[in-house]
Protein backbone atom coordinates (compact mmCIF):
# COMPACT_ATOMS: atom_id res chain seq x y z
CA UNK A 1 0.00 0.00 0.00
CA UNK A 2 0.66 3.41 -0.62
CA UNK A 3 0.13 6.72 -0.13
CA UNK A 4 -2.82 7.13 2.49
CA UNK A 5 -3.80 3.85 1.89
CA UNK A 6 -1.40 2.58 4.96
CA UNK A 7 -2.28 6.16 7.24
CA UNK A 8 -3.65 4.88 10.24
CA UNK A 9 -6.70 6.81 11.70
CA UNK A 10 -6.09 9.38 13.46
CA UNK A 11 -9.32 10.92 15.39
CA UNK A 12 -8.56 15.04 14.70
CA UNK A 13 -11.78 17.37 14.93
CA UNK A 14 -15.39 17.61 13.65
CA UNK A 15 -14.20 18.77 10.26
CA UNK A 16 -11.81 16.09 9.59
CA UNK A 17 -14.79 13.26 10.90
CA UNK A 18 -16.93 15.16 8.19
CA UNK A 19 -14.61 14.75 5.21
CA UNK A 20 -14.02 11.71 6.08
CA UNK A 21 -17.44 10.74 6.01
CA UNK A 22 -18.24 12.23 2.47
CA UNK A 23 -15.14 10.65 1.00
CA UNK A 24 -16.78 6.92 1.92
CA UNK A 25 -20.34 8.14 0.49
CA UNK A 26 -19.48 10.51 -2.58
CA UNK A 27 -19.11 8.67 -5.62
CA UNK A 28 -17.71 10.57 -9.35
CA UNK A 29 -21.27 11.85 -10.37
CA UNK A 30 -23.11 12.17 -7.61
CA UNK A 31 -24.43 15.46 -7.07
CA UNK A 32 -23.61 17.48 -3.50
CA UNK A 33 -23.75 20.63 -1.70
CA UNK A 34 -21.60 22.87 0.12
CA UNK A 35 -24.26 24.80 2.62
CA UNK A 36 -21.78 26.88 3.82
CA UNK A 37 -19.22 28.38 1.13
CA UNK A 38 -16.92 30.27 3.61
CA UNK A 39 -13.29 30.50 1.51
CA UNK A 40 -14.52 27.48 -0.70
CA UNK A 41 -12.40 24.77 1.11
CA UNK A 42 -15.10 22.63 1.57
CA UNK A 43 -16.31 23.44 -2.23
CA UNK A 44 -12.77 22.62 -3.61
CA UNK A 45 -12.71 19.00 -1.67
CA UNK A 46 -16.72 18.15 -2.65
CA UNK A 47 -15.00 19.15 -6.19
CA UNK A 48 -12.59 16.25 -6.47
CA UNK A 49 -14.98 13.82 -5.03
CA UNK A 50 -17.70 14.46 -7.24
CA UNK A 51 -15.39 14.58 -10.25
CA UNK A 52 -15.99 16.08 -13.74
CA UNK A 53 -19.69 14.27 -14.31
CA UNK A 54 -20.40 15.62 -10.83
CA UNK A 55 -21.67 18.88 -9.50
CA UNK A 56 -21.56 21.13 -6.28
CA UNK A 57 -24.07 23.78 -5.65
CA UNK A 58 -22.58 26.19 -3.05
CA UNK A 59 -24.22 28.56 -0.53
CA UNK A 60 -23.31 31.52 1.12
CA UNK A 61 -24.85 35.14 1.58
CA UNK A 62 -21.26 36.97 1.76
CA UNK A 63 -19.90 38.04 -1.80
CA UNK A 64 -16.37 37.41 -0.17
CA UNK A 65 -17.05 33.75 0.38
CA UNK A 66 -18.07 33.88 -3.13
CA UNK A 67 -15.14 35.11 -4.44
CA UNK A 68 -12.99 33.55 -2.49
CA UNK A 69 -14.33 30.17 -3.32
CA UNK A 70 -14.85 31.16 -7.41
CA UNK A 71 -11.12 32.01 -7.61
CA UNK A 72 -10.23 28.71 -5.50
CA UNK A 73 -12.36 26.49 -7.98
CA UNK A 74 -10.70 28.52 -10.70
CA UNK A 75 -7.11 27.87 -10.07
CA UNK A 76 -7.65 24.28 -9.31
CA UNK A 77 -9.31 23.76 -13.09
CA UNK A 78 -12.64 22.49 -11.50
CA UNK A 79 -15.00 25.54 -11.65
CA UNK A 80 -17.25 24.09 -14.20
CA UNK A 81 -17.78 21.41 -12.05
CA UNK A 82 -20.01 24.24 -9.34
CA UNK A 83 -22.36 26.21 -9.26
CA UNK A 84 -21.99 29.14 -6.99
CA UNK A 85 -24.64 30.83 -5.36
CA UNK A 86 -25.04 34.13 -3.42
CA UNK A 87 -27.72 32.92 -1.46
CA UNK A 88 -28.93 31.53 1.83
CA UNK A 89 -28.21 27.97 2.29
CA UNK A 90 -32.56 28.09 3.81
CA UNK A 91 -32.93 28.55 0.29
CA UNK A 92 -31.17 25.58 -0.86
CA UNK A 93 -34.99 23.94 -1.86
CA UNK A 94 -35.42 26.34 -4.28
CA UNK A 95 -31.86 25.95 -6.13
CA UNK A 96 -31.43 22.17 -5.70
CA UNK A 97 -33.28 18.97 -7.16
CA UNK A 98 -34.04 16.20 -4.67
CA UNK A 99 -31.80 13.41 -5.25
CA UNK A 100 -28.31 14.59 -4.09
CA UNK A 101 -25.93 12.36 -2.11
CA UNK A 102 -24.29 14.80 0.12
CA UNK A 103 -24.66 18.24 2.23
CA UNK A 104 -22.15 20.00 4.12
CA UNK A 105 -22.52 22.41 6.59
CA UNK A 106 -19.78 24.12 8.78
CA UNK A 107 -21.17 26.52 10.71
CA UNK A 108 -19.60 29.40 11.96
CA UNK A 109 -18.28 32.47 10.19
CA UNK A 110 -16.23 33.42 7.33
CA UNK A 111 -12.48 32.53 8.77
CA UNK A 112 -10.49 35.82 8.74
CA UNK A 113 -13.78 37.91 8.50
CA UNK A 114 -16.13 39.60 10.55
CA UNK A 115 -17.39 37.78 13.29
CA UNK A 116 -20.24 39.49 12.91
CA UNK A 117 -21.56 37.91 10.73
CA UNK A 118 -22.06 34.15 11.59
CA UNK A 119 -24.78 31.13 10.77
CA UNK A 120 -27.90 31.73 12.44
CA UNK A 121 -30.35 29.13 14.00
CA UNK A 122 -32.86 30.97 12.39
CA UNK A 123 -31.70 29.61 9.12
CA UNK A 124 -29.74 27.10 9.80
CA UNK A 125 -32.23 25.03 10.77
CA UNK A 126 -34.76 24.89 8.08
CA UNK A 127 -31.53 24.65 5.85
CA UNK A 128 -30.74 21.43 7.84
CA UNK A 129 -34.30 20.46 7.32
CA UNK A 130 -34.32 21.28 3.48
CA UNK A 131 -30.82 19.36 3.13
CA UNK A 132 -32.55 16.02 4.56
CA UNK A 133 -35.65 16.45 2.87
CA UNK A 134 -33.24 16.66 -0.75
CA UNK A 135 -31.46 13.64 0.21
CA UNK A 136 -31.09 10.45 -1.79
CA UNK A 137 -31.67 7.19 0.23
CA UNK A 138 -27.98 6.19 1.82
CA UNK A 139 -27.18 9.87 1.08
CA UNK A 140 -25.86 11.96 4.45
CA UNK A 141 -25.39 15.42 5.89
CA UNK A 142 -22.60 16.57 8.05
CA UNK A 143 -22.88 19.47 9.86
CA UNK A 144 -20.18 21.24 11.94
CA UNK A 145 -21.40 22.68 15.21
CA UNK A 146 -19.16 25.60 17.09
CA UNK A 147 -20.97 26.00 20.27
CA UNK A 148 -18.02 28.21 21.61
CA UNK A 149 -20.39 31.32 20.84
CA UNK A 150 -23.93 32.09 21.40
CA UNK A 151 -25.23 31.86 18.60
CA UNK A 152 -23.38 28.22 17.90
CA UNK A 153 -24.81 26.99 21.17
CA UNK A 154 -28.66 27.87 19.84
CA UNK A 155 -27.59 25.77 16.86
CA UNK A 156 -26.41 23.28 18.66
CA UNK A 157 -29.81 22.96 20.95
CA UNK A 158 -31.88 23.74 17.58
CA UNK A 159 -30.01 20.59 15.60
CA UNK A 160 -30.12 18.23 18.34
CA UNK A 161 -34.04 18.75 18.94
CA UNK A 162 -34.83 18.34 15.52
CA UNK A 163 -31.84 15.54 14.73
CA UNK A 164 -33.72 13.38 17.60
CA UNK A 165 -37.14 14.07 16.23
CA UNK A 166 -36.52 12.25 12.92
CA UNK A 167 -38.05 9.15 12.41
CA UNK A 168 -35.72 6.03 13.11
CA UNK A 169 -37.13 4.41 9.68
CA UNK A 170 -36.47 7.54 7.89
CA UNK A 171 -32.99 8.95 8.87
CA UNK A 172 -30.05 7.60 11.14
CA UNK A 173 -28.55 10.32 13.42
CA UNK A 174 -25.56 10.70 15.01
CA UNK A 175 -23.83 12.88 17.20
CA UNK A 176 -19.53 13.20 17.32
CA UNK A 177 -18.72 15.23 20.86
CA UNK A 178 -15.18 15.06 22.24
CA UNK A 179 -15.82 14.51 25.53
CA UNK A 180 -12.35 15.29 27.20
CA UNK A 181 -12.51 18.76 25.29
CA UNK A 182 -13.58 21.80 26.75
CA UNK A 183 -17.46 22.88 26.61
CA UNK A 184 -16.46 24.83 23.06
CA UNK A 185 -15.40 22.11 21.15
CA UNK A 186 -16.71 21.90 17.84
CA UNK A 187 -18.91 18.99 17.32
CA UNK A 188 -20.43 17.04 14.41
CA UNK A 189 -24.04 16.35 13.44
CA UNK A 190 -24.37 12.98 10.66
CA UNK A 191 -27.61 12.48 9.25
CA UNK A 192 -28.14 9.89 7.12
CA UNK A 193 -31.51 9.17 4.51
CA UNK A 194 -32.37 5.41 4.78
CA UNK A 195 -35.85 5.80 2.46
Amino acid sequence: MTGSEDARFVLRNARHLAADYMRRTVRPGDTVVDATMGNGQDTLFLCGLVGEAGHVYAFDVQAEAVERTRVRLDGAGVLPRATLLLAGHETMASHVSAGIQAVMFNLGWLPGAQHAVTTLERTTLPAVQAACALLAPGGIVTVCIYPGHEEGRRELAALDRFAASLSPRAYNVLRHEFMNGPDNTPQLLLIQRNT
